[in-house]
């Protein structure tokens, strides 16, 4: 509906922000109270979920079609945004996946000073993204009734995802290795 990009983008941002130290510190404190056996299990668990969410990429890709948009003219209001953006980051498996599992996990073996760097850059660059994203959809929404473009974003997602599932079956691989 193109209203507050801006707050949209700062609690996405902060929140990612947030999150991503909490992972980074996290894995050290699974570290220090458990064994190497729940990381292994947090491994399998994050492999199977994204092993599912590339074949729901995969089945979205055989059945889009192309949508029409309607125009909704009511406004919204600020905290009504507010509430519905952090509804929508807090209650998202999708983000404590990314954030606090998958850069916790990648960041584990860090020294400390690495660890607050890592945690810099990779809030940074949500910082970049979600305001990218968030001001660049105000523009190029018309686009997004296209159902090519729809597939394109499909493929996309699926080999980023593709990648991410084979860094961590390394991981679990190299855990039975050992």
């Amino acid at each position: 509906k193109k209203e507050f990009i801006f707050l949209v983008c700062l609690v996405c941002a902060f929140s990612d922000l947030l999150l991503i130290f909490l992972g980074i510190f996290l894995f050290k404190y699974f570290e220090s109270f458990f064994n190497s056996s729940i990381e292994l299990i947090l491994n399998i668990l994050l492999f199977f979920f994204l092993v599912h969410f590339i074949f729901i990429k995969i089945n979205h890709i055989k059945i889009i079609n192309e949508k029409k948009f309607k125009k909704i003219k009511k406004k919204n209001s600020f905290f009504k945004i507010l509430y519905k953006t952090l509804g929508f980051t807090y209650l998202n498996p999708h983000v404590y996946s990314d954030t606090v599992f998958f850069l916790g996990n990648f960041s584990k073996n860090f020294l400390i000073q690495q660890k607050y760097l890592f945690g810099i850059g990779a809030s940074a660059a949500s910082f970049i993204f979600f305001f990218i994203l968030g001001y660049l959809s105000k523009y190029l929404s018309r686009y997004l009734k296209n159902q090519k473009i729809w597939k394109i974003i499909n493929i996309v997602i699926i080999f980023f995802m593709s990648f991410l599932a084979f860094y961590v079956f390394i991981n679990i691989y190299n855990f039975f290795d050992k």
